[in-house]
């Protein structure tokens, strides 16, 4: 087994189960036993939510490492490459990690069948046990109560938003989709929500599990003004804590302020300056993520986001009509099948002056022919492409100087582009991120 590599491991992973999801802990949980894993560090962080969980654990993770401890970070979907899912003391697992990590699960797992995800959490738990961690933060891949990250009892237990997203899985009600993600909080340990208006079924299991919940706009909060954000909060003895005149960031605050309120609760030194440097330090591939592009002469701006349901597409409209642009804005934009194609398009309807639609480099996607005739009907410029990259390169023909090509719709989208990135050989692209 150890001979393989690490695409011939995903490979593999892919044809173990019958089918991509699978909800329920039983079967996961057989091996995670088998393994012998259970408190893999001293503080577990799991992150649960409808957006914002990669960026408030890219805070969270943030503001640990700051104090020096070791942290171990599980994430997903990739990007680019399977690697950046599980981080450890900030640098990617290697492929050789992951093959040893599979072949230990492989052995361990005997007839009982693991999806592609199942697999790939409990290898990563394995080497989270091996790096001997202080700290784990873990995101949900899918809801929150049947996930696999889920088999781990969380010492903090955050939910950043809850919207409407894969609700073949989660409910089509985001009373449902709230008692899905609630599913990871535990009696007595402390329940983080970030969202301003959390539905009842949350605010019932919280109750009943008698944790202490810190509630946005009630626990803790921030304010934003054209300079500067300010956060006040709660620590664990309920005494009130406050940061003011912090810089402006590119990620959403609303998510900063939300690992803040995690950080307070931890116990952990109260440093403004070092928390100020961590919360400007952390950013997310494939969140606001900006990049200036020298393209044939002409300076562009390239703005990368991963949103692909209408509660991300609102925040992504708000964020770009705040932020003044000199030139116009060109989209290039594909999405899966099970997405909500009018919500996701409606609020950038009047921030976009023409669109480039592609479809996506996977079986789920939308035809491109679909996404251009819906935006044809809403009355929008379009033309439609074979590919996302053949798309974004027609796109930034059109542009001129001071122009922005914003490419979003799918983490396949923002891959696709970071692949033609990487291949613009001597193509004058600089790192940046969007204020």
């Amino acid at each position: 087994m150890t001979e393989r590599s690490l695409a011939d491991w995903l490979s593999y992973l892919e044809q173990l189960h019958p089918s991509a999801i699978d909800m329920g802990l039983e079967r996961s949980r057989v091996v995670l036993q088998r393994l012998g894993l259970t408190k893999l560090a001293p503080r577990v962080i799991t992150v649960a939510g409808t957006n914002g969980k990669g960026s408030t654990c890219a805070f969270i993770a943030s503001l640990l490492q700051a104090q020096g401890l070791k942290v171990g970070v599980y994430s997903s979907p990739h990007l680019l490459r399977y690697n950046e899912r599980v981080q450890i003391v900030g640098a990617e697992a290697t492929d050789a990690m992951l093959c040893e990590a599979f072949a230990v699960v492989e052995a361990a797992r005997g007839e009982t069948s693991l999806t592609y995800f199942e697999m790939g959490t409990l290898a990563a738990f394995w080497l989270f046990q091996q790096a001997r961690l202080d700290a784990l933060v873990l995101e949900v891949g899918l809801g929150g109560r049947l996930d696999a990250v889920n088999l781990l009892d969380a010492d903090i237990c955050v939910v950043t938003s809850i919207g409407i997203d894969h609700a073949e899985w989660l409910g089509d009600t985001r009373e449902l989709v709230a008692f899905e993600k609630a599913g990871i909080f535990r009696a007595g340990k402390p329940a983080l929500c970030g969202d301003l208006e959390p539905p009842q079924p949350l605010l019932d299991h919280v109750a009943l599990l008698d944790a202490p919940f810190f509630l946005r706009g009630r626990d803790y909060d921030l304010s934003v003004d054209t300079q500067s954000w300010s956060w006040f909060g709660l620590d664990h003895r309920g005494e009130v804590l406050h940061l003011a005149q912090l810089p402006l960031l590119d990620l959403p605050m609303e998510n900063a302020a939300l690992a803040l309120q995690a950080y307070a609760v931890m116990q952990l030194p109260w440093q403004p300056e070092l928390i100020r440097e961590a919360l400007q330090q952390t950013q997310v591939t494939g969140r606001l993520d900006r990049r200036v592009l020298n393209w044939q002469g002409k300076a562009l701006t390239l703005l990368l986001d991963v949103g692909h349901n209408p509660h991300a597409a609102e925040y992504l409209a708000q964020r770009l009509a705040n932020r003044g642009l000199p030139g116009k804005r060109l989209a290039v934009f594909g999405l899966l099948a099970d997405k909500d194609l009018k919500g996701v398009v409606a609020p950038l309807l009047s921030e976009v002056s023409s669109w480039a639609v592609a479809a996506l480099p996977t079986s789920r996607t939308r035809e491109a022919v679909e996404l251009q005739a819906h935006l044809h009907n809403c009355g929008a410029r379009v033309a439609a492409y074979a590919s996302v990259q053949v798309a974004l390169e027609a796109q930034c023909e059109q542009a001129s100087d001071g122009d922005e090509v914003l490419l979003f719709g799918s983490f396949y989208c923002v891959a696709e582009a970071l692949d033609w990135l990487a291949r613009q050989a001597n193509g004058g692209v600089q790192d940046g991120f969007a204020g």
